[in-house]
């Protein structure tokens, strides 16, 4: 695939499998503003994070091309994905990287899970303005109407504007109908974290297996959390939240210089 009369090139990926719907809704978005390459896996990944593929082949193939247009299937996670696109599949380096949109929220800490924002902050690390994006229902049918919308005025700003470099954003929105949405807003990451148990049940030959279960802890303090966004959310507005690839505690880096540490020496 050419450069479609010198339009932008924009890669598209998900955790949700190369036939999920928000991917679909997703890829008719990014193709209003340049030539769309994809790549996605034929089954979920969701939960895989920044996971690479290290121990099997990396197997891709190309399913559907049209002129401004291509779609690839891979057997790797969301990172793999992006990583083979940008050494092995594309003429050229992407002028945008979008992932989603995701059937499931990644606010908070969530994003430390996602395969959806691992895939996002795979394109910052390497310099491309990238965004994940995630709709707050789970259902495989889910309503896609407002999340379109929002897609494509983040994808407007972002093109218009640009990122930081190293910066992505992790983009939430309600599910709620487009007339209930309240706006856009830009935010903080909420403090808040996944507590989560392993439930021992019984398989049907009688052997013992664990099922992770669990629900999400909003460390904000009852009533704030204002600017964060899981407040934001709740508030029906969609959340913006840039995230750094730099994982460096600057706050923290000051204290800890102060730290006296014996060096530690191998006498043996």
């Amino acid at each position: 695939m050419g450069n479609t009369n010198n339009r932008p090139l924009i890669l598209v990926t998900n955790d949700d499998g190369i036939d999920a719907k928000g991917l679909k809704e997703l890829v008719s978005v990014a193709r209003e503003f340049g030539d769309v390459v994809v790549i996605s896996a034929r089954e979920a990944m969701s939960g895989m994070s920044h996971a690479i593929t290290i121990k099997v082949p990396l197997r891709v193939f190309l399913i559907e091309e049209e002129e401004g247009f291509k779609k690839y299937l891979t057997s790797g996670t969301p990172v793999d994905g992006v990583k083979l696109a940008f050494h092995s599949l594309l003429e050229r380096r992407p002028d945008l990287v979008l992932s989603g949109i995701n059937h499931g929220s990644n606010s908070s800490s969530s994003i430390l899970y996602s395969g959806t924002m691992g895939a996002a902050m795979e394109g910052a690390v390497n310099h491309i303005p990238s965004i994940g994006f995630s709709l707050l229902d789970y259902n495989p049918d889910a309503d896609f109407g407002t999340s379109v919308q929002v897609a494509r005025e983040v994808i407007r700003m972002v093109m218009e504007k640009g990122l930081p470099d190293g910066v992505c954003l992790n983009v939430n929105i309600p599910a709620v109908p487009l007339n209930e949405l309240k706006g856009i807003r830009m935010c903080s990451q909420a403090n808040g974290y996944w507590k989560e148990e392993f439930e021992k049940r019984t398989d049907p030959s009688g052997h013992e297996y664990y099922w992770l279960t669990g629900f999400f802890h909003n460390r904000e303090p009852e009533g704030g959390g204002m600017g964060t966004d899981e407040r934001a959310l709740e508030e029906h507005f969609a959340s913006v939240v840039p995230i750094d690839t730099d994982l460096t505690a600057y706050s923290a880096l000051d204290k800890i210089k102060t730290w006296e540490m014996k060096a530690m020496r191998n006498e043996g």
